[in-house]
């Protein structure tokens, strides 16, 4: 989907009473929500799966021992979650200072980053009082819709 039709759709819900849109093309699909600021829009590509293809087996060989996954202990406090797809910024510009950093003490509504997404500047804010203990986002790196960003306990 070009970008000129995904805007087209993205002003069709902002100036409309329309709270959701979904769309599902060949290439994929999206998702469109109105909330409060600017609509969060999920694009999803789906692509087609390549079939499986098993090995044959061999009688009276022993099969290798599966590697272990690697299980991370999830991060105790709260998740700050990102609202939708774009860039992270920890600043409001190149130059600046960080919003947060490890250990700052923060209060419900104040600014902890920036997410762009199609030129358009979104301030994420604290949606609990507390200290950061992690950041989990990289700046100026792409972040996914619902991935977390800051721990804060």
């Amino acid at each position: 989907m070009d970008l000129r039709k995904l805007k087209t759709l993205i002003d069709l819900v902002s100036e409309s009473n329309i709270s959701e849109l979904e769309i599902t093309e060949t290439e994929g699909k999206v998702r469109i929500v109105k909330g409060g600021g600017a609509a969060p829009v999920q694009y999803v590509q789906t692509l087609a799966a390549a079939p499986a293809v098993a090995a044959p087996a061999v009688a009276g060989a022993a099969a290798p021992a599966a590697a272990a996954p690697a299980v991370e202990a999830a991060p105790s406090g709260h998740a700050v979650k990102s609202p939708m797809v774009g860039t992270f910024y920890r600043s409001s510009s190149p130059g600046a200072a960080a919003f947060v950093e490890v250990g700052s003490k923060v209060s419900e509504g104040d600014t902890l980053c920036i997410i762009e997404a199609m030129k358009i500047l979104n301030e994420i804010e604290a949606d609990k009082a507390g200290t950061v203990t992690q950041i989990l986002g990289e700046n100026g790196q792409a972040v996914e819709y619902g991935q977390p960003l800051f721990i804060i306990e």
